[in-house]
C-alpha cells in the first residue's frame, strides 16, 4: 500500500501545479499493471487505494504509467533517503488520504431492462403472437427476427426456448434472472459453482435468457464468498496418505454398516452390513436387527473367509462394533491386517 500512497500524493501535487500531461515511472510491477487494468485487484485493502488512484487519473488530460526495473530507479531511492534525513518544520501538514469503505458490497449484473421497460423477448413474443415486426426494423432485422423466432414457442403469454432434445425452457426477464442466479449459486442448495456450470444448472432447471452464460460468469466474479474462499492455498494433510489400490482380487475388503433404516423391514431388520472387494468391486451384504461384534465376526468368517479365501487387508471405520476384541481375534487368527479409515471413507 505504500506504493499506492506515494503515487496518490504525487498525482495530487501534480494537479495542484496544474499539470495536465504526465508520465509516471514506478518500479512496482503490481501498481503499474493494476492501474493499467492488466491485473485484477483481489486484496480488499488495496481496492480503495486503487479506486482513489483511478479517480485522480481521470482528472488528467494525458496520463501514462510505465514500469522500470529497480536498478534504473536509483535516483528516486536516493531522493527518498535524503527526504528521510531532513528535519521537516512543524507547520508542514500532510493531508491524509480519505478512503471510504462500504459496509455492504454492491453487485452489478449485465442483464438490463430495455429503456421502455419491456423484457428482452418482447419482439419475439409479438412476432409469434401477431406476426408483426418492430416499427424501426429494416429488412436485415426482420430476417434475423424470423430466424430467431423459429427457436422459440409461445404458450399463452409465456415464451419458451426450444432445445435440441425437443425440450422447452421458460424465458425470464432481468428480475427473474437475478433471482435465479442468486438462488442457484448461493441459495439453500447452492454449491457456489463457477459461471459456466451455473448457466448449465439454470438451463437444467428449465429457464433461459440470451446472455445467461456471460451474466453467470460476471455474477460469480462478484460473489464475495467465492472471492474469499476460491483462491485459498490448500495445506498438505498432517499425515502421509497411503494408496488403497488392491494388487489382486480378494486381497482388500472394505466393510461398513448402513442404517438405522426407518421404517424397518417386515422381519424387523434395520441395519445392513456391507463388504466390498476393492479390486473387482464385488459386494457382499446381509441385513440384521442389530449389528453387534458377534454378528460382524460371523459375517467375516461366513461371507468373506469361507467364500473368497483369507484377505490380506480389512478396512473399516472407527465404529466400536467393527473394532473390538472378537474382530481383532479373528484377524489375528487368519493373519489379516485390520486398518481404519476416516468415518465416511471405509
Amino acid at each position: 500500500m505504500a506504493e499506492y500512497e506515494t503515487c496518490i500524493f504525487g498525482l495530487k501535487m501534480a494537479l495542484e501545479m496544474e499539470i495536465k500531461d504526465l508520465i509516471v515511472f514506478s518500479d512496482s510491477d503490481l501498481l503499474v499493471h493494476q492501474t493499467l487494468k492488466e491485473w485484477i485487484t483481489w486484496d480488499s485493502k488495496i481496492v480503495p487505494y486503487h479506486c482513489s488512484l483511478l479517480n485522480l487519473a481521470n482528472k488528467f488530460r494525458s496520463l501514462e504509467f510505465r514500469h522500470i526495473p529497480c536498478a534504473r530507479n536509483v535516483f528516486d531511492d536516493a531522493l527518498a533517503t535524503l527526504s528521510s534525513m531532513i528535519q521537516h518544520p512543524d507547520e508542514l501538514v500532510i493531508e491524509p488520504i480519505h478512503i471510504h469503505l462500504q459496509e455492504k458490497p454492491a453487485h452489478c449484473l449485465v442483464v438490463e431492462k430495455s429503456p421502455d421497460g419491456r423484457p428482452w423477448y418482447s419482439d419475439i413474443k409479438e412476432f409469434l403472437k401477431t406476426g408483426s415486426y418492430p416499427p424501426e426494423a429494416d429488412m436485415t432485422a426482420k430476417s434475423f427476427l424470423r430466424r430467431l423466432s423459429s427457436k422459440f414457442f409461445l404458450n399463452g403469454e409465456v415464451v419458451y426456448k426450444r432445445t435440441s432434445d425437443l425440450g422447452l425452457l421458460r424465458c425470464v426477464d432481468k428480475d427473474e434472472a437475478e433471482y435465479l442466479m442468486k438462488e442457484v449459486h448461493s441459495g439453500v442448495c447452492g454449491s457456489h459453482m463457477n459461471g459456466h456450470l451455473l448457466a448449465k444448472k439454470i438451463m437444467r432447471t428449465g429457464y433461459f435468457w440470451l446472455t445467461m452464460e456471460h451474466d453467470c460468469v460476471v455474477f460469480v466474479r462478484k460473489c464475495i464468498k467465492c472471492q474469499l474462499h476460491g483462491y485459498v492455498i490448500r495445506t498438505p494433510p498432517p499425515t502421509e496418505l497411503h494408496s488403497m489400490t488392491a494388487p489382486w482380487p480378494c486381497s482388500i475388503w472394505g466393510m461398513d454398516v448402513i442404517g438405522a433404516i426407518d421404517p424397518p423391514a417386515s422381519n424387523g431388520h434395520r441395519f445392513i452390513l456391507v463388504a466390498i472387494e476393492y479390486f473387482t468391486k464385488w459386494v457382499e451384504a446381509e441385513s440384521y436387527k442389530h449389528v453387534i461384534k458377534k454378528v460382524v465376526t460371523d459375517f467375516l468368517r461366513k461371507h468373506i473367509v469361507c467364500r473368497f479365501g483369507v484377505p490380506e487387508t480389512l478396512i473399516t471405520d472407527n465404529a466400536k462394533n467393527l473394532n473390538n476384541d472378537m474382530v481383532d481375534g479373528l484377524c489375528k487368527q487368519f493373519k489379516i491386517k485390520h486398518q481404519n479409515s476416516s468415518i465416511y471413507r471405509p
